[in-house]
């Protein structure tokens, strides 16, 4: 028994050197590229996400929300680690065979070099990982020579408490990645410009502050958090001096603009609300905000386009893609500022298409390429079930409940219908017997922009049922059956029961 023991704390000994290496790994890729795609669980991620069946994306979009791609993420570091601790354990294990203790991490670090390398498209940055996993590995044969000269030293329990304490080392390490290398931001710098443009802005976003209704917890009309839905963890990172937006297909004479080219063009400033069509009926992403924006149509003369054609195809950098008719981008805008600062990250940078009054899945980010189309093609949520190109629906969202100082009840929220406005938002307080108009916030300029309503009331004793509708502009009342957000969007009256 006892010699069985000693077999297997020596058998152990490898494997958690081996685990130690892999999070040493991965934790100095992260450290080094940060929340980035030379981050080496970037590409694992995003293949996780385009391998996955279409019922299984709907299935996390539809009841796990955003924690669907956080624990898509989990599981391609987990991947991550487990193929560096799978590399590292061979390594080690030549190294054994050859009885030359540094030929393993040389060989580990070699090889999760390589491997990131061709995982990213980053040799230099690639380091990041291969150091630390090689350094993890040769630390025991350090300590070991250092100790006696032997790579024996110490014997197997010696060993085993070597790759505990590389183990304790790596993970370590990994917690100060995880805080060193998130430190960058994306907010955007400030956005270049004319005195007039900047006037304009500030102009544009004092009126958002000044017709807000002043009400406890709601979000403004010009968002404080602007919803994020991506098909990948791990946004790009486009260089603006070498972006460049192609046009191209049924075209006259398909051309190549540059950033410089785009942003020199007269441009506006103008509020744009989106609405994700995987949400909630009453869900929270629905967000509005200032855009700095070029007319699409001003780009597409230059290419001799009429919008004739059937469709359209917008391509991003993030190898996202999404097919609309084209009649659509007559309306449509290329941005590249938000709220007086240059597009975030998040958000797009360098540039993003603006659909005004369709689902948020169309308003393509790190836009690369327009393809104009002879024939309809399936888009990627297509592809996955989804058919989020067309308007979006009718909304009017409650996201706020108060108690007041005075005993009354106090509810409110957004109300949203696209490019068709809305005139009006009623509420009940009794489930739908009777109704009241609430009090709206004034229209900000713009053809796709939300509004904020409110309404008091006397509490009734006991629970009670509030529900909302919103009307369009020209009086077209939101439709009150409920119908689930896949596959074209979230629609119905908004209920919410108060609790005495």
């Amino acid at each position: 028994m006892a010699t069985l023991g000693a077999r297997l704390r020596a058998a152990s000994a490898p494997l958690v050197l081996a685990l130690a290496a892999g999070v040493a790994g991965v934790a100095g890729s992260y450290l080094v590229a940060g929340f980035a795609q030379g981050f080496v669980a970037a590409p694992v991620e995003s293949a996780l996400s385009r391998a996955m069946p279409g019922v299984v994306v709907t299935y996390a979009i539809l009841v796990l929300g955003s924690l669907g791609q956080q624990l898509n993420l989990l599981a391609a570091v987990g991947l991550a680690v487990g193929l560096f601790a799978v590399v590292a354990w061979f390594a080690l294990g030549i190294g054994r065979q050859l009885a030359a203790p540094f030929v393993g991490p040389a060989l580990a670090g070699t090889v999760v070099w390589g491997t990131t390398a061709a995982l990213t498209g980053d040799p230099l940055l690639a380091l990041g990982a291969a150091v630390p996993a090689a350094a993890v590995l040769a630390v025991p044969a350090i300590v070991s020579r250092l100790a006696g000269g032997s790579a024996d030293a110490g014997g197997v329990d010696g060993e085993r408490r070597s790759a505990l304490g590389a183990l304790a080392g790596a993970l370590g390490f990994g917690l100060l990645a995880f805080v060193v290398g998130g430190r960058s931001g994306d907010a955007g710098g400030e956005l270049e410009g004319t005195g007039e443009r900047r006037a304009r802005t500030e102009r544009l976003l004092s009126e958002a502050r000044e017709k807000s209704l002043d009400i406890a917890g709601l979000e403004p009309l010009v968002s404080d958090d602007f919803y994020e839905v991506d098909i990948n963890s791990v946004d790009p990172q486009v260089d603006a001096e070498g972006w460049s937006l192609r046009v191209t297909g049924a075209v006259e004479a398909e051309i190549d603009l540059s950033y410089g080219e785009l942003t020199s063009m007269p441009s506006e400033s103008t509020f744009v609300s989106l609405r994700c069509v995987g949400e909630g009926l009453n869900g929270e992403k629905m967000d509005n905000a200032l855009w700095e924006v070029v007319p699409i149509d001003d780009v597409l003369d230059r290419a001799g386009l009429s919008l004739d054609e059937c469709c359209v195809m917008l391509r991003a950098a993030d190898d996202y893609y999404e097919e609309f008719p084209a009649e659509a981008l007559k309306r449509g805008y290329l941005a590249y500022g938000m709220n007086g600062r240059q597009l975030p990250r998040a958000h797009g940078s360098p540039v993003r298409a603006l659909i005004p009054g369709h689902w948020g899945e169309i308003n393509v980010k790190w836009l690369t390429e327009i393809e104009v189309l002879e024939r309809p093609a399936d888009g990627y949520w297509e592809e996955r079930g989804w058919h989020g190109t067309g308007p979006v629906t009718t909304v009017a969202k409650l996201h706020v409940v108060n108690r007041l100082d005075d005993g009354r009840v106090q509810v409110a929220g957004h109300a949203y219908a696209g490019t068709r406005g809305v005139s009006r938002v009623e509420v009940s307080t009794d489930g739908g017997e009777s109704w009241t108009d609430a009090r709206l916030s004034e229209p900000l300029p713009g053809e796709d922009v939300w509004r904020q309503w409110a309404h008091e009331y006397d509490a009734p004793e006991g629970e009670h049922e509030v529900v909302v509708r919103a009307y369009e502009a020209d009086g077209t009342r939101q439709p009150g059956e409920r119908r689930s957000p896949f596959p074209r969007g979230a629609t119905g009256w908004v209920t919410r029961t108060i609790e005495p």
